[in-house]
């Protein structure tokens, strides 16, 4: 059976039909966050209508994409929520059986069925990322020889790598390696005398250090949204850890930066997901 694509929003339309992360995002269930198998939880996020129309009865939260986790494909808002009103939405999910990271992607849905999210036109998914973890099982004392078989870590695959050079309040998409072209994840700009690498648009990041981390380094370091002064904390050399606002891990090096110029070089590798 052919299924018929979801129509996602319009420029034209992002005016009307947008939501910011709200403060915070993660109400419930921050990234992360150990399960057991089959856990039940509930997941809330905090939106803001960000747009100039009122969410009404007939708009939705819907699961857009990653693991559903046992949620409904939809759940109507149950009331309405005005331009520049927080609202708080949950779902209620079961954890998989199996071990390992699982994420769920969600947006919302207006009344002609049009869907929209986060970010720059509304483009960004928002999400709920768990680990399950085995059970712990008593296991009985035994003499006999136990044989351990070797963990092997699959090499993660690269989404998107290369190196960038931004001017003063220019933005990169880290999904794309683009500057200004939409869905952009960072922005660096000339903040209290010194200039600031900001995430925006549902991105996050982190310091990381002088060495080149790992993705599961990446996967397992604080993000923040909070901004970065150059000057103070990021030296040429530096590597950060970063989450794209589709949710994608990644790294970023610090290669160049010139105060009196207003310009910052970076090398960044973005990984896929499985």
């Amino acid at each position: 059976m052919v299924s018929t694509p979801l129509p996602t929003i319009t420029s034209g339309a992002a005016l009307c039909d947008q939501a910011a992360p709200g403060s915070p995002i993660d109400v419930t269930i921050p990234d992360d966050t150990i399960m057991q198998p089959g856990q039940p939880f509930t997941k809330t996020w905090r939106l803001l209508n960000a747009g100039t129309c009122t969410w009404t009865s007939e708009y939705a939260l819907v699961w857009f994409s990653g693991e559903q986790m046992g949620a409904p494909l939809a759940i109507p808002l149950s009331g309405e929520v005005a331009p520049g009103q927080m609202v708080d939405l949950s779902v209620d999910m079961v954890a998989p059986e199996t071990p390992g990271k699982y994420q769920s992607n969600w947006k919302l849905r207006n009344a002609k069925g049009v869907l929209f999210g986060i970010g720059p036109n509304a483009a960004s998914a928002f999400w709920v990322r768990i680990e399950v973890v085995p059970s712990v099982t008593p296991t009985p004392s035994s003499t006999l020889p136990v044989s351990v078989t070797p963990t092997i870590t699959p090499t993660p695959s690269t989404y998107i790598s290369g190196s960038v050079t931004l001017n003063l309040n220019d933005q990169l998409d880290l999904d794309t390696n683009h500057i200004n072209s939409g869905g952009e994840d960072l922005t660096f700009v000339l903040g209290d005398q010194v200039h600031l690498l900001d995430p925006i648009g549902g991105a996050a990041m982190a310091i990381f250090g002088e060495s080149q981390p790992t993705l599961v380094e990446c996967q397992s370091i604080t993000l923040s949204t909070d901004p970065l002064a150059i000057e103070d904390r990021l030296p040429v050399g530096t590597y950060l850890c970063y989450r794209t606002n589709m949710a994608l891990p990644g790294w970023a090096r610090v290669s160049a930066f010139d105060a009196e110029a207003h310009s910052l070089s970076l090398e960044i590798t973005t990984w896929s997901l499985p």
